[in-house]
């Protein structure tokens, strides 16, 4: 697929010539105003490298490009310009908005050489992104796929809790999905400290001992102090961290803090977390939801709201017994799926994707499982 390139100049001459020399090699765009290039940027669908003139209407090449940077961080800019001065080359520069800086009339091998040199630092910036990502990635499916083997129980409250969560982070409007989703997968990461079946007992709504709640008031601590140790997984650690602290300054960590100062991803934890733990214990989600809004304190009352909201969502589900050519994304397991052997393959209250499906398949195929799966199916509105 060829590179996608956008020249920016307020000279439609300038502009056509600029595009008849790069259009054999790159997928290349043009635009006169630059407030309009700014506008028609899609996320979706990046450019490699961006040109601009200097000198326009409006704004001039500098302002455009760190304009520009702030939409698109990873496009290489390069400025062309007829008012060569050796202070905006050193502003533009250094300020990190410029990778090249051309004077104009520019000779196509020049331009074809330094634009080629911009594709390929865009190319070099973004593999290495998608590298730290999928490492990423691997990292907190291996430490979520381990924290399920060792405790299941661990492991299905976390994939009932994604979907909370999921829910009421997109309800507050969060940009960084992402580390909310981490956040929760790893959020139980902690309880490997716990003795066998303390997990269960707190879910079953047995008494504790005293010693069995202050392990579990450590959890999240621990799994805080694992997590530092990875990179960029900080901000997530102190997420997690958070997960049993109230919105009125109850519980963990005990120290000052409460309300909105509280990481408002340890808001949402808290929520989900417990609300699925009255979900284990109540007999419908309106009960369990009930049972929290008595002692409503320890909850972020925005949050309270839209988890009211969700149970409209989680009650449109239906379950249904379908043979493995049905399975869709968005149902949801409810039971785990089990080789004829006996083995775990997957556990009840995972979302489908179609990874999923298509391992599932895969392990019809090489493993041996039944050809039936029960499943919450989401009904159509």
């Amino acid at each position: 697929m060829e590179a996608r390139i956008l020249l920016v100049d307020d000279e439609p001459n300038i502009l056509s010539a600029l595009r008849r020399q790069l259009r054999e090699k790159y997928d290349v765009e043009t635009e006169t105003d630059p407030t309009k290039a700014l506008a028609g940027l899609d996320p979706r669908r990046p450019y490699a490298a961006v040109v601009s003139d200097y000198k326009m209407p409006k704004m001039n090449g500098i302002e455009f490009l760190h304009a520009f940077k702030g939409k698109s961080p990873d496009t290489t800019r390069l400025m062309l310009t007829g008012h060569a001065d050796l202070d905006n080359a050193m502003r533009a520069v250094n300020d990190g908005n410029v990778f090249r800086f051309l004077t104009k009339p520019c000779d196509k091998d020049n331009l074809l050489k330094n634009v080629d040199e911009g594709v390929k630092q865009y190319e070099l910036v973004t593999a290495k992104r998608v590298l730290l990502e999928q490492t990423l990635k691997g990292s907190v499916e291996l430490l979520s796929e381990i924290t399920s083997l060792v405790n299941p129980k661990a492991g299905e409250r976390i994939n009932r809790a994604r979907r909370y969560v999921k829910y009421l982070a997109e309800k507050v409007g969060v940009k960084d999905m992402w580390r909310y989703d981490i956040a929760t997968m790893l959020s139980q990461l902690g309880t490997l400290i716990l003795p066998p079946g303390t997990l269960d007992k707190l879910l079953s709504g047995k008494d504790l001992s005293g010693e069995e709640l202050q392990m579990i008031e450590m959890h999240p601590v621990i799994a805080k102090s694992l997590l530092s140790k990875l990179p960029r997984l900080s901000q997530i650690g102190e997420m997690i961290s958070y997960q049993l602290k109230g919105f009125d300054g109850s519980g963990t960590p005990r120290n000052a803090i409460k309300g909105e100062d509280i990481p408002l991803g340890g808001r949402i934890l808290r929520i989900a977390l417990d609300y699925d733990l009255a979900l284990q214990q109540a007999e419908t989600p309106q009960k369990a939801f009930l049972r929290m809004e008595r002692d409503s304190e320890p909850y972020d009352p925005e949050l309270m709201y839209y988890l009211e909201s969700m149970l409209g969502v989680e009650a449109r589900y239906q379950i249904k017994t379908v043979s493995l050519v049905e399975l869709f994304p968005g149902m949801v397991l409810h039971e785990d799926v089990v080789s004829l052997q006996g083995a775990m393959l997957l556990r009840k209250s995972v979302e489908l994707d179609k990874d999923k499906i298509d391992r599932i398949h895969m392990f019809m195929k090489h493993v041996g499982i039944p050809d039936t799966i029960t499943v919450l199916v989401p009904e159509v509105a």
